[in-house]
């Protein structure tokens, strides 16, 4: 069986990694290495594997690298295309820590090399896809603008702090918001539309999100004064579907729209739209996870 390991540049020094991909390739393992080093880089090596009859291509770095590596292999003909396995280095790693992939290299390696392939769900934004999270309003303003270097100091607390910086002066944003239940028209402070579970280091933002249920599961919150904070709170902690000011929902597909450009972050990428269409993509592709892997049904 081979396999290609796809690797963020900003990782590919580590030495456990470095020692992870020798350890595996002396077990008989034919794991062979490519190094992004600009946009595009990725979906180029998918390409060339696929051509190449590499069975398994593996995404080494954080949650926005497994992202670009099924955007690539979304982009080959499904007789052609590769199984994806994880190898998580990122800040978060929030789809693999969810999904239960080994944290080190040897372990993540070993199972993507050994693990056998599932079909998994995708969402689909637009014209592109997403693997984990798309965040809203405000959790996407607090993503895009968090430094590399405050992330790397603090881990997933750097979103934390920044959410905090940014609420002091945050103004809600008005959109309509469609789905097959009907039309509701108001304001947001951020909302979360998960395949995945959860986002911004560890939180869990679709706590019972399957990634091959064939829906999507919505998460968001409308303004709410000071006072309501510990009210909020609560809504949020019990997971009530129709609370006062967390709504949630589990929809195939979901439409937003809105005067003014909606920032948006998928999976790390941030971008702003002024109209959105989010949509699930079921079973499109084949991923390597573990056997007790909670994400699966």
């Amino acid at each position: 069986m081979s396999a290609r390991l796809i690797i963020n540049g900003k990782k590919a020094e580590r030495a456990d990694v470095r020692d992870a991909v020798h350890r595996l390739r002396r077990e008989g393992h034919a794991i062979d290495v490519r190094v992004t080093w600009e946009r595009g880089d990725a979906a180029r090596f998918v390409g060339e594997a696929a051509r190449e009859g590499v069975e398994r291509v593996i995404a080494g770095g954080g949650d926005g690298s497994v992202s670009e590596i099924a955007n690539g292999l979304m982009a080959v003909d499904p007789a052609m295309r590769p199984a994806m396995g994880v190898l998580p280095l990122g800040t978060a790693n929030d789809f693999a820590t969810a999904c239960g992939v080994p944290t080190d290299p040897v372990g993540a390696l070993a199972l993507a090399v050994r693990g056998t392939p599932v079909p998994v769900d995708l969402a689909r934004a637009n014209d592109g896809f997403f693997v984990n999270v798309a965040s809203g309003g405000f959790g996407a303003a607090v993503t895009a603008d968090t430094p590399v270097e405050l992330k790397n100091f603090l881990g997933g607390g750097a979103y934390t702090i920044m959410g905090l910086l940014k609420a002091i002066n945050f103004r809600p944003y008005e959109c309509a918001i469609r789905t097959p239940q009907g039309v509701v028209e108001g304001s947001v402070v951020i909302g979360a539309i998960c395949n995945g579970r959860q986002a911004g280091g560890g939180q869990p933002l679709a706590p019972h999100a399957l990634i091959d249920d064939g829906l999507l599961d919505v998460v968001f919150l409308r303004p709410f004064p000071v006072a309501n904070a510990p009210h909020v709170a609560a809504e949020i902690t019990s997971r009530v579907a129709s609370a006062e000011f967390v709504v949630r929902l589990q929809v195939p597909w979901i439409e937003l729209e809105a005067r003014e450009p909606l920032p948006i972050n998928l999976d790390g990428e941030p971008i702003a739209k002024h109209r959105i269409r989010f949509a699930v993509a079921p079973g499109c592709l084949r991923m390597v996870l573990p056997a007790d892997c909670p994400c699966l049904i």
